[in-house]
């Protein structure tokens, strides 16, 4: 039979994926009472991205990069590998068997319509709007009555995509440790949730509704239903995010259950460390296993610990932080040791070369650390989100927005693999799971630059943008303009509604408070003197530096403008002697960036040495969309994030100390 859509390159960059015989109309779901998706029961409130304009050179480039290729690239290649048929044979529209290598790619459809939905939120786009309602349209068409949505078990349950994902008698649930028919289900919600915040349609939320439903219904305690975890976690902050939206408390129950009984060998046999299901999560003090699976979890812990107010749970994830952030992180924020398992280490175990470093497990800690300060507003989980974004999240996506890496190794030989590769970037993976993560993280990024509570604007992240922040009584206009992150110059202007009081909080980035990252894994090798700065309207603003912010209190007028400065230099950072294969070894930094010295750049490479005595060099130059490098007579280093956007070859994060 052949195909009942077809792909249109509309407006040269837009696809449309038209599905022959089904209506874009939005369907009604009357049980449910739908209210504004907001993060309940945190005290700290992210502003959304809808209410900021990103006019930045950095993040701009890179989000309209997502927007404009990665998007359509992603879209082609889920076509290409049979992404979208499923849906169809599964609903009988088609015939045929299961396209596709993993249990899980139904998943890399959602994180597409959950990217392009945060696009919507940001700026209204018709063109795109009917794209995903096509979309949309053909998930509905693999729905089973009842609700169930998983492709590959529809078609045919007793062949899996997979030779690991072991069935019996291809029934549902049958297999829960690999079936990720919960982690689907997960991502769904996920993706539901924006596309209804971005465009007040109930097509897609029903679709998950309806599935949520069937979840309630088939797992959790009481008579017929099935006792048990998902495999791989993402399904409970799903779940809490249909919460948010409905009020519906039967998700959020599921979701704690889900929680509160991995680890319980009396609910089902259990999976492992691997899964995080080895014992109870609140008795959980050290980050193991899968890195992704693991931060997805601790991000739902943080929910309920905010929801709940339960301190068993927030006592629970701030050690596992302590543990992750101490002992466990690398100097990228990059997490996640281990190519078996894609697993953390042990403590302290972060080898360069073959480190893995996920790209999904960077996004997945930014989500959880936001949370984290949402509960809390401490400066150092923002320290961690900005390190992360610079980076060992934006790594995993090429200058060129159509290569990728999945692991995001601190060494390259130009020769070592793994599975998904190392040494240079690929097209795409059998697992695709980290490229359209990427898709639905990055336009997402303006709702990290700024958060509130009643009467406190708190100022996260530097970029260049217009803002509209309602505090209590008053709006805010913000405009903030910079260069960041090539130099620490900032300036804001405020305009408030009316004049009132209210704080604001301008965070003072880690590095220009001499702090690489919280704790002792890594340390600066001197003290920079160099101090940051704020004035206001003109004249220096004598604020003692408060938690990590500069907290200023005060009547704010029309037109006040602060003017922010975070001087950089190249530092030298040494990691911990307990990390042994970075012993005698130094990184260079500047700002917020890490560096990474390339074989293109240096015929010299494998004599390269620096000391923490050696004076550089730091310019803009054109190579690689137009970086600070740095340099000396021994080496020149160019961001980390841009390596291997040149060809294959060599590279190092971590360079031999002469001294």
């Amino acid at each position: 039979m052949k195909r009942i859509y077809k792909i249109l390159l509309v407006s040269g960059s837009i696809f449309f994926l038209v599905f022959m015989g089904c209506t874009g109309e939005g369907s009604s779901h009357n049980s449910k009472s739908i209210n504004n998706n907001e993060q309940k029961g945190y005290p700290i409130k992210p502003v959304n991205i809808q209410n900021v304009k990103l006019t930045d050179e950095f993040w701009l480039l890179i989000i309209k990069t997502v927007q404009e290729k990665t998007i359509e690239y992603a879209i082609t290649k889920c076509e290409e590998e049979g992404r979208f048929d499923n849906f169809l044979m599964a609903g009988g529209k088609m015939e045929g068997t299961v396209k596709g290598a993993m249990p899980f790619d139904d998943s890399d459809v959602y994180k597409i319509i959950e990217g392009a939905s945060n696009s919507l939120i940001s700026a209204p786009n018709k063109p795109l709007e009917k794209l995903l309602d096509s979309l949309i349209n053909i998930v509905k068409t693999g729905q089973e009555s009842d609700g169930y949505l998983t492709t590959w078990r529809t078609i045919n349950p007793a062949k899996p995509p997979a030779p690991w994902v072991k069935v019996d008698e291809g029934k549902r649930w049958e297999f829960l440790f690999m079936s990720h028919e919960l982690y689907n289900a997960g991502h769904m919600y996920e993706a539901a949730a924006v596309h209804y915040e971005a465009t007040g349609k109930r097509n897609f939320l029903d679709i998950a509704l309806k599935n949520a439903d069937l979840m309630v219904k088939t797992f959790g305690e009481g008579e017929g239903k099935i006792q048990a975890v998902p495999g791989h976690q993402i399904i409970e902050s799903g779940l809490i995010k249909l919460y948010q939206i409905t009020k519906n408390e039967a998700y959020l129950n599921l979701a704690k259950y889900f929680l509160d009984n991995r680890g319980n060998p009396k609910n089902h046999e259990l999976f492992g460390p691997y899964s995080q299901d080895h014992i109870p999560v609140i008795q959980q003090d050290e980050v193991v296993g899968h890195a992704v699976r693991a931060v997805y979890m601790y991000a739902a812990m943080t929910d309920i610990a905010a929801i709940k107010k339960d301190t068993a749970y927030n006592l629970a994830v701030q050690k596992l932080w302590d543990n992750m952030v101490n002992k466990k992180m690398y100097i990228t924020g990059g997490i996640g040791a281990r190519h078996d398992g894609e697993a953390f280490g042990d403590n302290y175990e972060l080898p360069n070369l073959t480190a893995y470093n996920e790209t999904c497990a960077a996004i997945g800690d930014v989500y959880w650390n936001h949370r984290l300060h949402n509960l809390s507003g401490d400066v150092k989980y923002f320290d961690v989100i900005e390190r992360t974004l610079y980076n060992g999240l934006i790594s995993g996506l090429s200058l060129d927005g159509t290569n990728f890496f999945y692991p995001n190794a601190l060494e390259s030989d130009g020769v070592y693999k793994s599975n998904r590769g190392s040494c240079t970037r690929q097209s795409w993976f059998d697992c695709s799971c980290c490229p359209t993560n990427v898709i639905r993280f990055i336009p997402s990024l303006p709702g990290l630059i700024y958060s509130k509570t009643n009467n406190e604007l708190y100022v996260n992240l530097y970029a260049s943008n217009e803002a509209v922040v309602a505090l209590d009584n008053n709006s805010i206009q913000i405009s903030q303009q910079t260069n960041y992150p090539w130099n620490g110059a900032v300036t804001i202007a405020l305009k408030p509604e009316k004049e009132s009081e209210f704080t604001v909080k301008f965070r003072i980035p880690g590095w220009s408070r001499n702090e690489v990252l919280p704790g002792d894994l890594y340390r600066y090798t001197d003290s920079s003197k160099a101090q940051p700065t704020l004035t206001i309207n003109g004249e220096k603003v004598e604020v003692s530096i408060k938690d990590g912010y500069f907290e200023v209190n005060r009547n704010w007028k029309a037109a006040d403008k602060i003017e922010l400065n975070f001087p950089m230099e190249v530092r030298t950072v040494k990691a911990n002697d307990k990390v042994e294969e970075n012993r005698g070894k130094l990184s260079l930094e500047y700002g917020p960036l890490v560096y990474a010295v390339e074989e293109i750049d240096n015929p010299n490479f494998d004599a390269i040495t620096i000391s923490t005595s050696d004076e550089f060099t730091v310019q803009k130059e054109p190579i690689l969309e137009g970086v600070n490098t740095i340099t000396n007579n021994k080496l020149k280093a160019i961001p980390y994030y841009t390596w291997s956007n040149r060809g294959v070859g060599k590279m190092k994060v971590w360079l031999e100390n002469k001294e």
